[in-house]
């Protein structure tokens, strides 16, 4: 129990991380290029800093950081996800945006801060329906993420069919055993979908 306590404290941790991706669609709406080369600029800090990890190379503060983005059994490999999740982000900016409209690029990124995010710590804390065609996701945590997405598309778009199709491909996309690649597939699934249903 008390090991099971502690990955769920790690979870939410590695999760709150997670959800600050949420940020980037305000900040684009300030300055787009700032942002492209803010999510750019962090990749890369954070690939250079998770090779020094690698190699037991500490830098203060920055590396407790990086090891809190490490799950215990990647300790020892190179950890994608914060990289994944950054590219996820910024090809949505630059796929689904453009100077005077985020709206699919924001529901994209908050598809992948949100949906994602609180489909992890669901399926962690009271996944307990696994069958087989999850490929050992969980009812639960996929139906969060479903009910996550189509409440913050919903809220950005205002539009329900919008925001049910977002919520349907998001949900099915974090139930597929992709791994930290769920990170750049979803945002770009559920921004392509949305962005032809805009200009449909």
């Amino acid at each position: 129990m008390l090991m099971y306590s502690s990955e769920i404290k790690a979870e939410i941790i590695r999760k709150s991380i997670h959800c600050l991706i949420a940020l980037v669609p305000f900040m684009a709406s300030v300055n787009r290029k700032f942002t492209l080369i803010f999510l750019i600029a962090g990749i890369l800090v954070y690939t250079f800093m998770e090779l020094l990890r690698l190699k037991s190379i500490r830098v203060p503060l920055i590396s407790a950081l990086t090891a809190l983005a490490a799950r215990s059994q990647n300790a020892l490999r190179f950890e994608m996800g914060p990289v994944t999740l950054g590219l996820g982000a910024l090809l949505s900016l630059l796929f689904y945006s453009s100077r005077d409209n985020f709206q699919a690029a924001s529901i994209a990124i908050f598809a992948l801060a949100f949906g994602d995010g609180f489909a992890g710590l669901a399926g962690k804390a009271i996944g307990r329906l696994r069958p087989r065609f999850l490929f050992g996701k969980s009812v639960e945590g996929t139906l969060v993420c479903f009910i996550v997405v189509l409440i913050t598309s919903s809220l950005v778009s205002k539009n329900i069919y919008i925001s049910v199709i977002a919520a349907i491909i998001a949900a099915l996309v974090e139930a597929l055993p992709l791994g930290d690649f769920d990170n750049l597939v979803l945002p770009l699934a559920v921004g392509f979908a949305v962005q032809w249903m805009l200009g449909a």
